[in-house]
This record gives C-alpha cells, structure tokens and sequence, in this order.
C-alpha cells in the first residue's frame, strides 16, 4: 500500500476546522496537567462516548494511571491557554483550575467533559483513550477555532435567514 508521506498528510489534515481543546487529568502526585488537543472525538451518544489521542509523555502517564480525564473546549479568549498547554507557556498565562467531581476543569471554558477510560487502543506512536462521558456542561461562548494552522474565531451570532 502506498502510504501519504507525513508532511503531505499533515497540510490536508490543516484544512479540517477543528476546536481547540485542554485535555486535563491530574498527574500521579495529584497535581493538574494538561494538554491542547484537536484530536477530541464525539462517538456515541448512548452511552455517551468520547475519544482522545495522546501521545506517550506525562498527560499520557496521568490518563493511564488514574483512569480518567477531561476535556475543556476553549474559547475565542483562550488562545494563550492553547499556546501555554502545546508547551509554549508565557509570561501572564496561568491557567485556573477548578476541580469537578475530582478532574480539573479551566474556567470559562465553552464545553467541559469528564469522561471515564472504558478502552485503550495504540495506533502508531498514540494511544486512542476511548472514555463514557460522567458529567457535562456547556455555556454560549464564542469558541476558539483551528484551521490551516492558524487560530481563527468561532461562530458568532446566528445568521438571520
């Protein structure tokens, strides 16, 4: 089978408008960590079922041992928190956690999910942590956006017909 090289893949993959999202877990002293993610995937709606792919570093380590984790939709504000959470922190970002029936939770997010490992599968270098969703939330602000590697705001209000 001919196989797309890496880099091809990745300039298609660009043009698919994703959100942009935190995943959090707490790492195994019982500290939050986190990181941004586009790879957050609804599956099933009965049970509710959502999946993430993580690569083998501490957010993998924490998923892994605790079982559990959550995702943070950000919103059109958050950028820094994206940049911060991809392993760009700067100066004046620091994220603010709350704990939400034990996983931490970023304020002001537009979504947040807190989801429980029901199955692991590898592909590749990543492992896909396939999780029932416990709790959700959700609130009307404007989401943060990424396509062609760039940020790009979310929807605004709705368009009149």
């Amino acid at each position: 089978m001919h196989r797309a090289s890496p880099a091809a893949f990745r300039q298609a993959a660009s043009r698919f408008a994703t959100g942009v999202a935190v995943l959090s877990s707490l790492d195994p002293r019982g500290d939050p960590c986190g990181m941004t993610v586009n790879s957050f995937v609804t599956v099933s709606l009965s049970p509710p079922t959502v999946l993430v792919s993580v690569m083998p570093g501490r957010m993998h380590q924490a998923i892994s041992e605790s079982g559990r984790y959550a995702v943070n939709v950000l919103t059109e504000a958050d950028r820094g928190l994206s940049r911060h959470f991809a392993g760009r922190p700067a100066d004046g970002v620091n994220p603010d956690f709350a704990s939400v029936g034990g996983l931490p939770k970023l304020s002001n997010c537009v979504a947040f999910f807190a989801c429980e490992v029901t199955r692991t599968v590898d592909v590749g270098d990543h492992t896909l942590f396939i999780a029932e969703v416990s709790s959700c939330e959700h609130c009307d602000n404007v989401p943060l956006v990424f396509f062609s590697s760039r940020y790009h705001l979310g929807p605004g209000a709705p368009l009149d017909r």
